[in-house]
């Protein structure tokens, strides 16, 4: 049997969404040269019809989709409102070097290494401009302990950003003999059958060539659907306040692999801060380590019952509890 502390809205259920800051219209920037790492390339081109979209017309869209976005799905959607179908141009290179289609991502956390620092939490926050606020993170670290009873009891006080005090804050954890544990790193899936995808009902959250899903801020309505969906609690809903990975508020996000730093040649965040390595990322079409790591150890996903197909592997006794 399971207890798990009470649930935390950035990362288990739907956070109650904000009031959304008025959307500028957004203006499409050229290509900039890899050589400058500070220039952040925009990931998609929207149709011209969004560039030039007012805040009425985004509040209303809001409002009026969120109702019949579960009556329709999205074809009805793009029927309805022909901006909103599936024909925006495809997503600018990250930089003029960067070939999606040769990749082949992946993601390793080691469960059996894995210290629970935290800094891996406070790295992503940082680098991605998440809010402070724990309840909002794209990155997070659970602690698994398992009592002398056979109880088994989940804790992540402050999203794992400040360490872990030495007993588990889960209700009915308290006084307990601890017979076993380990810390659980979580990040989005980045699942080849996402459900997110597929509840959008503008096109919002999508995926690059590469396989790695995003979400547009610019198209993104705010309804909290692909919050309700991620099986794997991955998502929120950003708050209003001085930081917001996009820019805006009221709309959805999620980790990213940091798409900005590994289109460039660089580890995501969290992987390049990782003081035990707990955390492994590279291409497996070209990354010597990645492959042997793949052939030796054999990681697996985490509740491969779900069908989402997750491209984050797990290693250590995060997959004999799954």
């Amino acid at each position: 049997m399971r207890t798990t502390e009470p649930t935390e809205p950035g990362r288990a259920g739907a956070a109650a969404p904000q009031p959304a800051e008025p959307a500028q219209p957004a203006t499409p920037r050229p290509v900039e040269d890899a050589s400058d790492p500070a220039a952040l390339v925009p990931l998609t081109e929207l149709a011209p019809a969004i560039q030039e979209a007012s805040v009425s017309r985004r509040a209303f869209l809001g409002f009026g989709l969120a109702i019949t976005g579960a009556l329709v799905g999205a074809a009805g959607i793009a029927r309805l409102f022909p901006v909103f179908a599936d024909d925006a141009p495809a997503a600018y290179p990250i930089s003029s070097t960067y070939d999606p289609s040769t990749k082949e991502w992946t993601f390793v956390v080691d469960t059996a290494a894995c210290i629970g620092c935290g800094l891996c939490v406070v790295a992503c926050k940082e680098e991605n401009h998440v809010p402070e606020e724990s309840e909002y993170t794209r990155t997070w670290v659970e602690r698994h302990v398992t009592t002398t009873d056979g109880e088994v009891y989940v804790d992540s006080p402050d999203a794992g950003m400040n360490g872990f005090p030495p007993e588990s804050t889960a209700p009915g954890a308290a006084g307990k003999p601890v017979e076993s544990g380990f810390f659980e790193p979580r990040l989005c899936m980045q699942c080849a059958e996402s459900p997110c995808t597929g509840v959008c009902p503008v096109g919002a959250t999508y995926r690059t060539a590469d396989g790695v899903i995003l979400v547009d801020a610019r198209r993104c309505i705010g309804c909290g659907y692909c919050v309700v969906a991620c099986p794997y609690g991955a998502r929120y809903l950003v708050p209003a306040g001085p930081d917001t990975p996009g820019g805006y508020a009221g709309v959805a996000d999620k980790c990213t692999w940091c798409y900005h730093r590994i289109s460039r040649g660089q580890k995501p965040a969290c992987v390049e801060i990782c003081p035990v390595g707990a955390r492994q990322f590279g291409d497996a079409a070209t990354d010597a380590d990645i492959q042997q790591l793949l052939a030796t150890r054999q990681p697996l996903p985490l509740h491969p019952e779900y069908g989402t197909k997750p491209r984050v592997l797990y290693l250590g006794p995060a997959v004999e509890e799954a």
